[in-house]
């Protein structure tokens, strides 16, 4: 049956247009309520606050303790219970926080609300990652998540255009406003859209239902089998190796990847010289370079299965370009050219990156995993932003450009001390339920 039609190759795609859309739409609006500061530091946010550089990188990072909070309780609840109905309360939660921003009056305000829309954003990673596992099997994982990711590109290329026009036509007040308005309205795409798993959808067919089921079930017990000295806990993944390896590359990831996000419309505007509007638009081709690179890391990695070396790859191209995208600032669009070939690299990190939890843990710890990761890594994208605007503050935007690279490359060294497995060193049959090597 399920069998048959796997050798046949004609298993139903329906979780391809069910699943991956409404994943894709949610987490594009969340990033832009999440990056919109940045428009509004270039904006005039700062002027009218009264605050300074330092401040306002403060303001864009302190989203990240805030952002803590829910990783490990949002990963657990998605893998034991509903991630569908956490995710509607998340939605909620942050698109009033968003809306509210734009009534801020002073820096405390301003840090205040960007720490609760961190709070309210930190389970949605880990939710939408234990969905997409519990749809995808092992050698299609690594192109669903970079179809899900995608949405951080498409985001800035949608968003950030929006943004600028916003800005220009009303003031830096009306992005948090209008967008933390456009948040609430994705219940109505959320709600009817979603499933946790094959077996509660109702549009699935028979034949797919029978292969996820028994694709992902045979692939569970090949990672129990391959994972024999694997924490049992959440308390063991915190004396875990594996566990820390993979938070410290995503710190070092998170720190360059948010310090250039953030800064980058202040970035292109410096180096133009160029009103808001054109600076939205330019800073969108990078984001679009980042949809084709996404694409092209995630399917080698998913014929290789080599999951290490396309993580570590492409944080050395992420770093080494942008280090070039500092060298010519005389050459406007030879320096512009080369944050665009940037953007190539700065979002293929992560569709690789993050199929490697499942497969150094346990089904029923994997989403623990993830928040856990995913909440002490992405301190990254506090101490980015705040790092760089410090450095700016005192030596000028290069500095702070030059440490973000450092980051990129160490992560890019760290990923390759990643256990074997990660490298594709087993093998997934259609027939048998054991792995053909071990870790």
């Amino acid at each position: 049956m399920a069998s048959s039609n796997i050798a046949n190759g004609c298993i139903p795609k329906g979780r391809w247009l069910h699943i991956i859309p409404p994943t894709i739409i949610v987490y594009i609006v969340a990033y832009m309520d999440r990056m919109n500061i940045g428009f509004a530091m270039a904006g005039g946010m700062n002027e009218a606050l009264g605050i300074s550089m330092t401040v306002s990188g403060l303001a864009a990072g302190i989203f990240f303790f805030g952002y803590m909070i829910l990783q490990i309780p949002g990963g657990h609840i998605a893998e034991h219970g509903s991630a569908k109905k956490f995710i509607m309360w998340t939605i909620v939660a942050w698109g009033g926080l968003s809306t509210l921003t734009g009534f801020v009056q002073n820096e405390w305000q301003l840090l205040t609300m960007r720490f609760l829309l961190g709070v309210a954003e930190g389970g949605l990673w880990p939710a939408i990652l234990v969905i997409i596992g519990n749809w995808f099997p092992e050698k299609e994982v690594g192109r669903a998540n970079a179809l899900f990711m995608s949405n951080l590109a498409i985001s800035a290329i949608i968003t950030n255009p929006l943004s600028g026009w916003v800005i220009t036509h009303f003031d830096w007040h009306g992005v948090f406003i209008v967008e933390g308005l456009i948040s609430i309205g994705l219940l109505f795409i959320w709600l009817p859209l979603i499933s946790d798993r094959p077996e509660e959808a109702k549009w699935i067919s028979k034949e797919e239902k029978e292969y996820l089921i028994e694709t992902l079930r045979r692939e569970r017990e090949i990672h129990q089998n391959n994972q024999c000295h694997a924490p049992v806990s959440y308390k063991d993944l915190l004396v875990n190796r594996d566990s820390w390896m993979l938070t410290a590359i995503y710190f070092c990831y998170a720190t360059g990847q948010y310090g250039f996000l953030l800064w980058l419309p202040t970035i292109v505007k410096n180096l133009t010289k160029m009103g808001m509007t054109n600076v939205g638009f330019l800073t969108a081709v990078p984001y679009l370079a980042g949809l084709i690179g996404l694409y092209i890391f995630a399917m080698l990695s998913d014929r290789s299965l080599n999951r290490r070396f396309y993580t570590s790859i492409t944080q050395f191209g992420f770093g080494i370009c942008f280090l070039l995208s500092t060298l010519f600032p005389e050459h406007i669009w030879v320096s512009y050219g080369l944050l665009v070939l940037t953007g190539v690299f700065t979002k293929a990190v992560s569709s690789n990156f993050w199929t490697m939890p499942a497969l150094l843990f346990p089904p029923g710890i994997a989403g623990g995993a993830r928040g856990i990761i995913n909440a002490i890594g992405n301190l990254g994208g506090f101490f980015g932003p705040v790092m760089v605007g410090w450095l700016t503050t005192l030596f000028g935007m290069t500095f702070g450009i030059y440490c973000l690279v450092f980051f990129l490359l160490l992560g890019g060294i760290l990923t390759m001390f990643l256990p074997d497995v990660t490298a594709g060193k087993v093998e997934y049959s259609e027939v048998s339920a054991k792995p053909a090597h071990n870790r």
